[in-house]
């Protein structure tokens, strides 16, 4: 089992920069993929992007050439910079864990893109 705490949400500007960090409650350096997801108000939840144990990245089209996914095995945390955030970015993040059995989600943090 593994417990996820997500960080580094706010209020943003429209243009502006955020950094969010996923902290894990132990190692997952064994983790097959650590992604990131986000639930707007009324919508369902989709995915932002996820890193494989390899580093290999995958991307949500939407957030593509803004966003940046990048895991620290030693650290045990996965980030998300995510640059010239839009007001369509405003949603609950949500850091995810995918083993090869089960599925491990955080609580989220809110990110509010707004002028």
């Amino acid at each position: 089992q593994v417990q996820l705490v997500e960080s580094g949400g706010g209020l943003v500007q429209p243009g502006g920069s955020l950094r969010l960090s996923c902290a894990a409650s132990r190692s997952i350096f064994s983790i097959n993929t650590m992604g990131w997801y986000r639930q707007a108000p009324g919508k369902e939840r989709e995915l932002v992007a996820t890193i494989t144990s390899g580093g290999i990245s995958n991307y949500a089209d939407s957030v593509k050439g803004r966003c940046t996914i990048s895991r620290d095995n030693a650290k045990d945390t996965v980030d998300l910079q995510m640059n010239n955030l839009k007001p369509e970015d405003t949603a609950v993040y949500y850091c995810n864990a995918q083993t090869r059995l089960f599925t491990y989600w955080g609580r989220g943090t809110q990110v509010t893109v707004s002028s």
